[in-house]
């Protein structure tokens, strides 16, 4: 794409028919941010708009490129103030030559070139903020300040939209809390197979008769997988001894806490219902294969998405009241019993744990296919990226009405 210098200032829309929207981010890496903006582009074409995405390459470009959106190679994601100042220089010719209506940044360099590009013209700034604040430095804090001087500010979670209002003072208006997306296609009961569950229960060594307690994550303190063996142990006390605890995911990481797990297990007598398969190539088969899938995380995770995936599978979900996760579940007293697709629980409490799982694995099969379709009715509704994509279209819309 061609930058000039040109200032012609974009015409005021009311729709996106017609509208340009930039979106800014780190790169069209094949990861979640990348897949984001991508599915945003896709819904602004197919809403009559241009969409173009700037930041550094990636395997998504072809992607976008196949579907008609456009791409500007840009280094977004920088901590170099010459960048960050070049960078406003070509968004503010960008935004007059090509006549664009919104500019969205995804990562705070982008939000400080968008902000000092924008700030004299009719453009709207819309800005996504990451998963989880800065907490480590007053600099990092100051540097992610940007993200809230959006007219509209994006969310992941409430937990993160109340912490930038304590942080920064946004008012509340300006925030839209709009989920992170998953891959509902993927991660869903029509795309687990009967052979892919039971070759995954065979490499585990659980017979097919035995529901399975699956707990995907890093094995590591804070993923906090010795509450479920604190857990088992009540379980196994009030005879449920036809389960297996498989702990999927990474277990190199923290090989002393490894240990701790083992040991515990082992102290309590139930090491043989406890499987560490390490981590596994095919979620969606792990999900299927469990009869409910368990966050005891004892701090807030990065993101709910294993939460969001199981409950695509159709699986039932108990989660600790930390962080994100609990906006990831219905569960009353936030919803009547009637709609539930999981529990919620207190960390630190292994017989509460045990009892929200033991009510999870006596569900008859009535009940248990019940849940899981409302469950998965639930991911699709917020975690599909039509869904998020169809947000952010509101976020856009809503702007593009109120004029300049």
């Amino acid at each position: 794409m061609a930058v000039t210098t040109a200032t012609a200032t974009p015409p005021h829309r009311r729709s996106l028919a017609g509208a340009t929207v930039l979106q800014m981010v780190p790169g069209l890496r094949d990861e979640p941010a990348g897949h984001a903006a991508v599915d945003i582009a896709l819904m602004l074409l197919q809403s009559g708009a241009r969409a173009i995405i700037a930041g550094e390459g990636g395997a998504l470009v072809g992607e976008l490129r196949a579907f008609g959106g456009e791409w500007l190679d840009m280094t977004a994601d920088t901590l170099n103030p010459l960048t960050i100042r070049r960078n406003a220089r070509t968004l503010a010719g960008l935004i007059g030559s090509e006549r664009i209506d919104i500019v969205h940044a995804h990562c705070a360099s982008a939000a400080w070139s968008a902000k000092a590009a924008t700030a004299r013209l009719p453009v709207r700034l819309v800005t996504s903020f990451p998963d989880r604040l800065a907490a480590d430095s007053w600099w990092r804090t100051r540097f992610q300040r940007a993200l809230a001087e959006g007219h509209r500010v994006i969310a992941p979670s409430s937990y993160v939209s109340l912490a930038m209002i304590d942080r920064y003072k946004i008012p509340p208006e300006r925030i839209v809390v709009i989920p992170r997306s998953i891959d509902t296609a993927s991660f869903s009961p029509a795309a687990t197979f009967v052979e892919r569950t039971a070759a995954l229960r065979r490499a585990w060594g659980v017979l097919p008769d035995v529901k399975i307690i699956l707990v995907p994550g890093r094995v590591v303190p804070w993923n906090g997988q010795i509450a479920m063996i604190d857990a088992a142990r009540h379980l196994v006390a009030n005879g449920d001894r036809n389960i297996a605890v498989v702990l999927v995911g990474d277990d190199r990481a923290d090989r002393r806490y490894r240990s701790a797990v083992i040991q515990r297990a082992r102290g309590y007598g139930i090491d043989t219902l406890v499987r560490l398969p390490g981590p596994c190539a095919d979620m969606a088969a792990a999900y299927a294969a469990a009869s409910v899938v368990v966050l005891p995380a004892m701090l807030p995770p990065l993101t709910g998405r294993n939460a969001a995936e199981a409950q695509a599978v159709g699986r039932p979900v108990v989660v600790h009241a930390v962080g994100v996760l609990p906006e990831n579940v219905l569960s009353p007293p936030r919803i009547d019993e009637q709609l539930r697709t999981g529990w919620v629980v207190r960390p630190g409490q292994p017989g509460e744990l045990a009892r929200a799982v033991a009510a999870a694995l006596k569900l008859d099969r009535t009940a248990f296919d019940a849940l899981g379709a409302r469950a998965r009715q639930f991911a699709e509704f917020m975690f599909s990226p039509q869904s998020v994509a169809e947000a952010v279209r509101g976020v856009y819309t809503s702007l593009l009405a109120r004029g300049p």
